[in-house]
């Protein structure tokens, strides 16, 4: 299939606009059989490249996550004629193709129970290990992750229960990785005691979130704020260690939530971005753990399909992407101005 006749569909994370290491963005977005990739011609555009067709025989989720090395994992879960599996390869350069694709298998061996395995999230440890999560047939998580030689350990029971059917949220918290997991009546957590150690259940927040729509950022040292939805669509939340569930406002639609931490006019800021109701992305910021402050959503650009993504360029500027209804990628970044202010959208 060419990139031509492939059409974007909407992201089910908002993990799609990532930064190389020659700061410059790539977008990705799921399609028919495997992914499209859009890359900025020079690092802070404003063109683009693309897309480009990375095939994916079978695809039914796809997860990207990256480390410290700056490399771009894709690890997807595919349906094929031997049943489930999960796979792996690695994106070294931007723009550049991805690497061999490598098989993580399944947790299990009955074709049942294999079938029954969730959306794979990704996160990469400060040592460079990739840790992949899953959902399980019994309603807990399964990791499999890299080991200190790089071959790939096998997969691990890491217990719970009664976990929602969607992708958790898997983070690096300076040299740790941190797990999160709706169920019904709370979000689960898995922390490493310490780096490269293994993952044990931690204090689970009281509150939930819907499923799917969580997305962990690092806002302190050893401290990772939790953004998602609120069952039934009361607004985005926050969910942090000694502070308890915030409630943050805004119309969203129940999908994943965008939120990136960066400088603005010098100050410590985090910006969170949603899908809203109306379909348009929605955006807002706040100093860095002062979200009980209040944020402010404003809406912008045309309705959109799926997650939007946030990333800084090479120019030190926030960029809010997101797949239009027609399946190309928009991109809105901001103005040489005090504030927040995005400039027009753009179609790459």
């Amino acid at each position: 299939m060419s990139s031509r006749s492939a059409q974007a569909a909407g992201p089910a994370t908002s993990c799609w606009l990532l930064r190389g290491k020659d700061a410059g963005l790539s977008a990705y977005a799921p399609a028919d059989g495997g992914l499209l990739r859009w890359t900025e011609q020079r690092p802070g555009g404003p063109d683009w490249t693309g897309p480009q067709f990375i095939e994916a025989p079978g695809l039914t989720h796809a997860t990207l996550a990256q480390g410290p090395d700056s490399y771009i994992h894709l690890v997807t879960r595919r349906t094929t004629a031997r049943g489930v599996e999960l796979t792996h390869t690695t994106q070294y350069q931007t723009g550049r193709p991805f690497g061999p694709w490598h098989s993580l298998g399944n947790p299990y061996k009955d074709e049942d129970r294999a079938r029954k395995v969730g959306a794979p999230a990704a996160a990469v440890g400060a040592d460079g290990r990739v840790h992949v999560f899953v959902r399980n047939a019994g309603g807990g998580v399964s990791m499999r992750r890299q080991g200190k030689s790089g071959k790939w350990e096998g997969w691990k029971d890491l217990k719970g229960r009664h976990l929602l059917d969607a992708m958790p949220a898997a983070v690096a918290v300076g040299d740790r990785v941190e797990l999160l997991a709706p169920s019904e009546k709370q979000l689960s957590r898995w922390c490493q005691g310490e780096p490269g150690g293994d993952l044990t259940e931690a204090e689970p927040f009281t509150a939930t979130a819907a499923a799917g729509s969580v997305t962990g950022l690092c806002t302190a040292d050893g401290r990772v704020t939790y953004y998602g939805c609120a069952p039934g669509g009361d607004g985005v939340t926050a969910h942090r260690t000694g502070t308890g569930t915030l409630v943050l406002g805004g119309m969203p639609d129940g999908g994943p939530v965008a939120a990136l931490r960066t400088s603005i006019e010098g100050y410590d800021c985090t910006v969170v971005a949603h899908r809203a109701r109306s379909g348009r992305p929605a955006i807002a910021a706040c100093p860095t753990e002062g979200e009980a402050d209040g944020l402010w959503w404003t809406e912008t650009g045309e309705p959109s399909l799926g997650a939007p993504a946030l990333a800084v360029d090479a120019a030190g500027r926030v960029v809010l992407a997101a797949i239009a209804e027609d399946g190309t990628l928009r991109v809105a970044r901001q103005k040489a101005e005090p504030g927040l202010a995005l400039a027009a959208w753009t179609r790459a």
